[in-house]
């Protein structure tokens, strides 16, 4: 038995400090995980964490240096939005929150670019966001740090400059779902299994980015992240 077609290539991340690869199965995303970031966004309070998914090929590995995203097709509304990601390591369901730690591989530094227009429209008519969070390159991301090698994170900078100017700046302390959290409410819709990636939110300061911005981020104890955006990709 063969393949009809050519089978796509494994999504992958490099490891820091290694040539090893962590091999990624699915992409989740918290939405509104920062208190003044749900306020710039028209919300306010504790609402329970809510999720969405990229496609794993979505995935734009920058293990160092500077990486190039195409300007996405479109959109006149493309932000970022700088995350701390975690990686899954261990199969599980139904996860308590005081148990979560055992489940993270380690940490990376991600960008939720998102096409704001068009998420804004889907919101407004009442539909799906993939148009808006899913498209091509839209998930930036820098190597993976082991846990082992960094410990947990649950406090550290989280930090965006564009062009060198600082647009995002707060502190992973102030989730309003912690990662532990998150871990178990996610596990409670999603049996989360080792490959995965979870986006945990973004903090105050989103805003558009045009062809030509080098954007560059980090997440104390974890790594940076540096991305320029490029032209749009050729047909």
């Amino acid at each position: 038995m063969a393949y009809v077609i050519p089978a796509p290539p494994q999504a992958v991340v490099p490891v820091a400090g290694s040539t090893d690869l962590f091999p990624v199965r699915r992409i989740y995303c918290v939405g509104r995980n920062y208190e003044e970031h749900a306020k710039e966004m028209g919300f306010s309070g504790r609402e329970p964490p809510f999720f969405f998914a990229k496609p794993a090929d979505a995935l734009l590995p920058v293990a160092e240096g500077t990486g190039e995203m195409p300007y996405p097709p479109a959109t006149s509304d493309l932000h970022h939005e700088i995350e701390l990601v975690v990686a899954i390591g261990r199969r599980g369901r139904r996860i308590a929150a005081a148990e979560a730690p055992a489940f993270v591989w380690g940490y990376a530094v991600g960008l939720d670019m998102t096409r704001r227009d068009l998420q804004g429209e889907a919101k407004k008519l009442g539909r799906p966001w993939e148009t808006g969070k899913g498209f091509d390159f839209s998930a930036p991301i820098s190597a993976v740090t082991p846990i082992g090698r960094c410990g947990e994170i649950r406090a550290g900078r989280i930090w965006l400059k564009v062009n060198g100017q600082t647009r995002q700046d707060s502190d992973v302390a102030k989730l309003i779902w912690s990662v532990d959290e998150t871990l178990a409410h996610l596990s409670q819709y999603f049996e989360l299994v080792p490959g995965d990636l979870v986006f945990t939110g973004t903090p105050e300061g989103v805003s558009a980015v045009v062809e030509g911005d080098l954007l560059e981020g980090g997440v104390d104890g974890v790594g940076r992240l540096q991305v320029r955006i490029g032209p749009p990709a050729a047909d």
